[in-house]
């Protein structure tokens, strides 16, 4: 037993000896190499993407934007037209709705859709059998009223009666009359007629129908003449007055057709909102083609004429704190565009007039500026460029 156990211990000594023995010097090397190189490979990578961005910066400092390609307009001075375009809504004269007053049965209709009716014209009749039967009681006790008091008054004249019979006797001849009028006038309130000459709408009533008060027959506009109401802003205000010439074309409907008319009001407040004046011209429309509702577009004729500068609508940078168009500026055959704010006036088709800012003359960028700063490099090609035009015309391509 006790030579078993030394024996057993050397064995135990030696392999600890043999897990904690150093490692080979080569090992060691192979390691060192490895950790070096990856070093290495590290900083040669450094070293290039350096350089790389060292030449990129080197290429920025030389770099050189090239131009926005734009189109360019001349600021032309232009014999500006006082005329002025709008669009207007065309208004019935006389627009209302026919209804009925009080409640009643319809016994007889007037009148067909659509058709023109004259003042007066009988539209709908309703049911006044009760009034007619109240109405002739009414009568037959007035008749008997007036006789009453015209005996009663001879009776006073030789004193065979009292003040008080006689004065009973005026005031029932007066209730009983009273009493006629208020039923021909329920009689009357259930004939109704057309208030004004016009154009009948749509019926909305039928034969046999109940109508309550305030139920609706039709409607009743009158079209001979019609007004065409539009909106001008305040500048405008000057240069209108009642009686000028206006004149009306509704292209989508009758593109080869005009209609000559005149301003009839002028409102006098202007919209706080819109800063624009309200105005109303008025057209003879014998043959009742121009109908409530229509849009149309109206001018405004006047023989006086200004001079203004006018620049196209395009070339215009609109901003809140200001509205800017830019300038091109030629130097050492380089062009650059410079910003300068204006003060606008009024539009006419493609262009606007400028009150300040700009000088006659001057070369503006008229498409293209809102890719622009100031100084930015341009170069102009107006191949292209858009034809602007103060009554530009629509055109059907096909």
């Amino acid at each position: 037993m006790k030579t078993s156990v030394v024996s057993s211990a050397p064995l135990q000594e030696a392999e600890i000896g043999d897990s904690v023995a150093p490692r080979p010097p080569s090992k060691r090397r192979a390691w060192l190499f490895t950790i070096l190189g990856l070093i290495l490979v590290v900083l040669i990578l450094v070293g290039i993407k350096a350089s790389q961005i060292m030449a990129m910066i080197g290429a920025g400092k030389h770099f050189v934007v090239p131009p926005e390609a734009v189109t360019s307009a001349k600021v032309e001075e232009m014999t500006w037209p006082s005329s002025r375009t709008a669009v207007a809504t065309l208004v019935a004269v006389h627009s209302v709705t026919v209804s009925s007053e009080l409640t009643g049965t319809v016994r007889q209709l007037g009148f067909e859709s659509g058709a023109s009716v004259k003042r007066g014209a009988l539209l709908v009749k309703m049911d006044t059998s009760t009034e007619d039967a109240q109405l002739n009681a009414a009568e037959a006790q007035k008749s008997l009223a007036k006789a009453t008091l015209r005996r009663q008054d001879t009776l006073r004249k030789h004193d065979a009666n009292t003040a008080a019979d006689l004065d009973s006797a005026e005031s029932r001849a007066s209730e009983t009359e009273a009493n006629s009028a208020v039923l021909e006038s329920t009689i009357g309130k259930k004939t109704i007629r057309a208030p004004f000459d016009g154009r009948i709408g749509i019926r909305q009533v039928e034969l046999g129908q109940v109508l309550s008060p305030g139920s609706a027959i039709a409607t009743l506009q009158s079209v001979t003449p019609i007004y065409a109401d539009f909106w001008l802003p305040q500048q405008a205000i000057a240069d209108l007055h009642v009686g000028q010439a206006v004149l009306l074309h509704v292209e989508d409907v009758y593109p080869k057709e005009s209609w000559k008319g005149a301003i009839s009001t002028v409102s006098p407040e202007v919209d706080a909102n819109t800063r624009n004046v309200r105005v109303r011209a008025t057209f003879d429309n014998p043959d009742g083609r121009l109908e409530p509702g229509m849009f149309a577009d109206v001018e405004i004729i006047s023989n006086t004429e200004r001079k203004s500068l006018a620049i196209p609508m395009t070339a215009v940078i609109y901003a809140p704190y200001g509205d800017a168009v830019f300038v091109i500026e030629t130097k050492d055959n380089a062009m650059t565009a410079q910003q300068k704010f204006v003060r606008l006036g009024e539009r006419r088709g493609d262009l606007v007039a400028v009150v300040s800012g700009l000088s006659a003359g001057e070369t503006i960028v008229s498409s293209g500026a809102f890719k622009l700063h100031n100084g930015t490099a341009v170069v102009v090609h107006n191949e292209l460029a858009p034809v602007a035009d103060m009554a530009p015309k629509p055109t059907d391509d096909k």
